[in-house]
């Protein structure tokens, strides 16, 4: 489970019971920890979500006044799993426990579906004894409850409880070795831009992730400086560089949160293995880093044209790489002819868009693609003009962060005095990028 700030004693997060449904609301597996469910609450629960007549009614939340229950449900493909609470509770914090039990039957079946639950409810059952207990979340550690709750029928011994479950650290197992000690991380950031047809912005954020692969032996302690702006400023340092405002900061549970509410300080003991440290999202609005200009033209009835700019609006001394424009053209286009001046460009109809591919384009670089189609239909193309889709771009900048972030430090300190190696990579890439076009013939997408 992700690291939250504590419940209060009086709002605790306690589950009276515990279903998983299929897609029609059937019963294939339940818990009932306090003894006071009963079925009409699921038929209650089955009946609110069939009167919902659009997706955007359905809330993970919700509270019967009648029943004098509140259901707190996830859905993950076909399957429902639905906590009932019937006296005051920290809903979130059900909403969180929901998550990560998804994530330890995943990890154990691979697929969640109808036919893994029916297969495997004993494990299933095996398991929700070390996850809740009386109600009450406990312990939701993939990787550790599989080394006591284990798939193979033939063990006769019952396996021993790692020392993890009962440590402080329940995220990390004991004795574990490397003959090599190395910490690998990734600074990930997903840029998300949309652009209006007459090239406004309107969604400009960026949301990051400290991606953390760890290879050490031992309990270790480690500790992360960012060029954070409050933290700087807590730590009444300056810094030589540029400082950044970090918003929705989200850790994953082994981070001290009290010593980062304190003076901004990151430590953690960190599991083994690949986790997300940390999560965080940076709405001040960025100069978009690839800019698409494009005008569609229709000389005639039977011919449509297109003219685009790419536009690089980075440094030089850095690339973009995997960079593909996906531009939408009209479902009965047949004989392009094509001219680019960097890349490669392909006709799919069966996604109905031209696939603009570039290996790799310097900052600081504009290119221009043009393209012509055959339009057999004479009909008008009012429809398919009115719902254009836009034009979409996927690239990656590796060595660069969009928003600024940079680690100052990361250092590893354990009890047998090893000396371990550090490694940080930056990475921007696009995650929703858009350009929208006119719904005219003559469309544009200019800044």
């Amino acid at each position: 489970m992700q690291a939250r700030a504590p419940a209060s004693a009086s709002s605790p997060a306690v589950c009276s019971a515990l279903y998983i449904l299929d897609s029609n609301f059937k019963r294939l597996l339940h818990r009932d920890w306090r003894g006071d469910s009963i079925p009409q609450h699921v038929e209650r629960f089955a009946a609110r979500l069939n009167e919902a007549e659009t997706e955007g009614e359905l809330r993970p939340i919700f509270e019967d006044p009648e029943m004098g229950v509140t259901y707190c449900y996830v859905q993950v493909s076909n399957l429902y799993f639905l906590a009932i609470v019937k006296q005051n509770a920290n809903a979130m914090a059900l909403l969180s426990f929901l998550h990560a039990l998804v994530k330890v039957l995943t990890h154990y079946f691979t697929t969640l579906e109808e036919e893994s639950i029916r297969d495997n409810f004993v494990i299933i059952y095996e398991l929700l004894d070390e996850v809740c207990d009386n109600g009450y979340p406990q312990f939701t550690e993939a990787k550790i409850l599989s080394e006591f709750i284990k798939t193979d029928a033939h063990e006769l011994e019952a396996p021993k409880a790692p020392m993890a479950v009962t440590n402080a650290v329940s995220w990390r197992s004991e004795g574990i070795r490397y003959p090599k000690n190395e910490v690998f991380l990734d600074v990930l950031e997903n840029v998300n831009l949309v652009v209006n047809a007459d090239g406004r912005v309107v969604v400009s954020e960026v949301s990051g992730a400290l991606n953390l692969r760890a290879h050490l032996s031992g309990m270790p302690e480690c500790k992360l400086g960012l060029n954070d702006k409050v933290m700087l400023q807590a730590q009444r340092k300056t810094g030589r560089g540029k400082s950044v405002e970090l918003e929705d900061i989200k850790f994953h549970q082994c981070v001290r949160l009290a010593r980062f509410e304190t003076d901004r300080t990151i430590s953690f003991i960190p599991p083994d293995g690949t986790f997300d440290l940390m999560n965080y999202r940076i709405t001040t609005p960025t100069k978009p880093l690839l800019w698409v200009e494009a005008r569609v033209e229709r000389p005639s009835r039977s011919r449509v044209e297109y003219h685009v700019r790419l536009k690089t609006q980075f440094k030089a001394r850095l690339n973009a790489t995997g960079v593909e424009i996906k531009l939408p053209v009209p479902a009965d286009a047949v004989s392009p002819e094509v001219k680019a001046a960097l890349g490669a460009v392909t006709y799919a109809p069966e996604q109905e868009a031209m696939l603009w591919k570039i290996k790799t384009v310097p900052g600081g670089k504009e290119v221009l693609m043009r393209a012509k189609f055959n339009l057999p239909s004479v009909a008008a193309d009012d429809e398919g003009a009115a719902r254009r889709p836009p034009i979409t771009v996927k690239y990656e900048i590796p060595y660069y962060t969009v928003s600024g972030v940079q680690v100052r430090y990361l250092k590893v300190i354990e009890k047998s005095g090893y000396q371990a190696l550090p490694w940080v990579r930056y990475i921007t890439r696009s995650g929703n990028y858009e350009f929208r076009l006119d719904r005219g013939d003559a469309a544009s997408a200019k800044r």
